[in-house]
């Protein structure tokens, strides 16, 4: 079945939030799979292909879709439920997913819905292959692209950003700000919310 839409405008999750135990979680998975665990999986399946038809030069992998279920682990908030869900589809990698930007992330529920791309969290392999581009010819190429996203309403963003320029560049690089940067992501322009609820997202996102 493909993609419908996510028609009950983040509703489930409000629930979700106000009722954050097993039982109750329980009783209603069937829903929280209609409403948005299928619609995720077939959206991102239909951006799967998009995007493996648009990016000849990039190899992509299988679409996945992350848990409800919160790590506690570490957190002071022991609530054991996301109030989102979230997926992403990813380039090809040998390894780990930090190893490896991905194509296309989408968050969908509260506390809003949005879109990104690129390379959240690099690990240090990748790192010094983004620096090294970054510092050759390769970086003029990114700062066009980035400045033609901007104008179309994307955010460039990094998880992690150094307050100067690491060790073994110089420190007057023209690129000194994208060296310092540990990430690069761009943010989508804002979804509009009556986009989410029916077929238009996915040529949205497309787009």
């Amino acid at each position: 079945m493909g993609f419908e839409g996510f028609s009950d405008g983040g509703r489930f999750f409000e629930r979700l939030a106000r009722h954050q135990a097993r039982e109750w979680f329980t009783a209603h998975k069937p829903e929280f799979v209609e409403l948005y665990d299928a619609p995720m999986r077939a959206l991102l399946e239909e951006q799967h292909a998009r995007a493996d038809r648009a990016y000849e030069h990039v190899d992509l992998d299988p679409p996945k879709v992350f848990r409800i279920h919160r790590d506690t682990r570490f957190s002071a908030d022991k609530s054991p439920y996301k109030t989102h869900i979230a997926g992403y589809v990813p380039t090809r990698r040998d390894g780990k997913a930090t190893e490896a930007p991905i194509a296309l992330y989408l968050h969908v529920g509260l506390p809003r819905a949005f879109a990104a791309a690129g390379h959240y969290m690099m690990d240090p392999v990748a790192l010094a292959r983004f620096r090294a581009a970054v510092a050759d010819e390769r970086g003029e190429a990114l700062v066009r692209v980035l400045a033609a996203l901007t104008k179309k309403g994307f955010t460039v963003e990094s998880r992690e950003t150094l307050k100067k320029v690491p060790r073994g560049f110089d420190p007057e690089h023209p690129r000194a700000g994208l060296l310092a940067r540990k990430g690069l992501t761009v943010s989508f322009p804002a979804i509009p919310p009556e986009t989410l609820r029916g077929r238009a997202l996915s040529p949205w996102l497309a787009r």
